[in-house]
């Protein structure tokens, strides 16, 4: 609600030329209550002052030499073109300049000489209105933050979800949680050494390590052999590729269909050889080949049930050795070329 003592208190800005105008005009509204009037003779001073003062009135002179009151007009809605300009033209021009004057972003004029009534109904609509529509940026300015921060909580919360559900069939696995941190944050810095956006490289780490969550549904007699598996018994694991992405399908979300498809894709190979479909080169996608590098680094950096770990070089070493065949060979280059920000994920979780 607009009071009288918010009216009263708004910021007033006379642009007018002549002094004895400016006199005349102030003295009516400090008779009235108005306490905050700022005035000018010099038109080429009203765009310093508005920007300055950011009144809620602006009572603008058509007639003036040096700059007119259209050329003022012209730089108020060029300063900002989305926003509501208070002006009350002050003429004693003929109806069109009138008309003219409210094409260009008046809201309403005053006539020459001036009517003490006139003056102060016209000010006080178009100052009431300047503060409502103020006050309504306001509030609209506080909706969107409050629903930006509940977008971020809720991406928080998927995110969070998404973390759980991943440890959930890592903990199967390797009886750890800290493969998906470094595998998913290897993912992040190969894509952005690859040149993929912040934004693209943000969706991979948040999306990498729903990798493996088709292992849920591998028993874990095979899951946990602490001896070399049966042909029989490695068809059955690398079937948690394909239900993995069964678990991800028919969501609309961008971040599932990412999942879906390094679930589905992380273990095929360059040329080919790799399963479950056998793709070669930029068949797979470009997710699951940077994943591919990244898990199978980490897998040779860490240990497991049925292996010790090798050592960040060993590993890195067998990275560069499967350049062109197992791995795209630019991806590789890039993972080499990121030693630095991989041995800092690599050291920080080293098992």
């Amino acid at each position: 609600m607009i009071n009288d003592e918010k009216i009263f208190a708004a910021k007033i800005l006379i642009v007018d030329d002549n002094i004895l105008n400016v006199e005349v005009l102030k003295k009516i509204l400090t008779h009235a209550g108005f306490i905050n009037i700022t005035a000018t003779t010099d038109p080429t001073q009203a765009l310093n002052l508005y920007k300055d003062l950011q009144p809620d009135l602006v009572m603008l002179d058509l007639n003036m030499p040096h700059m007119d009151g259209f050329a003022v007009m012209i730089q108020l809605a060029l300063l900002n073109p989305d926003d509501y300009l208070p002006i009350l033209v002050l003429t004693a021009e003929e109806e069109s300049m009138r008309f003219k004057a409210l094409q260009s972003g008046a809201k309403d004029f005053l006539h020459k000489p001036y009517e003490h009534l006139d003056v102060l109904l016209k000010s006080r609509n178009i100052i009431e209105v300047r503060l409502l529509y103020n006050q309504a940026r306001l509030q609209n300015a506080s909706l969107e933050q409050q629903v930006r921060e509940r977008i971020k909580e809720i991406q928080h919360t998927r995110l969070d979800v998404i973390q759980r559900l991943a440890i959930a069939a890592e903990l199967r696995d390797a009886g750890t949680g800290k493969h998906i941190y470094r595998m998913s944050h290897y993912c992040q810095i190969l894509a952005l050494a690859a040149g993929l956006t912040k934004d693209q490289s943000e969706l991979i780490l948040a999306t990498a390590p729903l990798h493996d969550i088709g292992k849920i549904a591998i028993p874990d007699t095979i899951l946990l052999k602490p001896a070399a598996l049966t042909p029989q018994e490695f068809e059955t694991i690398k079937t948690h590729t394909t239900l993995g992405a069964q678990m991800l399908s028919g969501s609309n979300s961008v971040f599932l269909k990412m999942a879906e498809s390094i679930a589905l894709t992380h273990h095929e190979k360059w040329t080919g050889g790799g399963y479950p479909r056998g793709l070669k080169g930029e068949d797979i996608p470009l997710a699951g080949r940077i994943c591919a590098v990244a898990d199978v680094f980490d897998a040779l950096s860490s240990a497991r049930p049925y292996k010790k770990a090798w050592s960040f070089d060993e590993a890195m070493d067998e990275i560069k050795k499967l350049r062109g065949t197992h791995f795209d060979p630019r991806l590789v280059d890039a993972f080499v070329g990121a030693t630095k920000e991989i041995k800092a994920v690599y050291a920080k979780n080293e098992l």
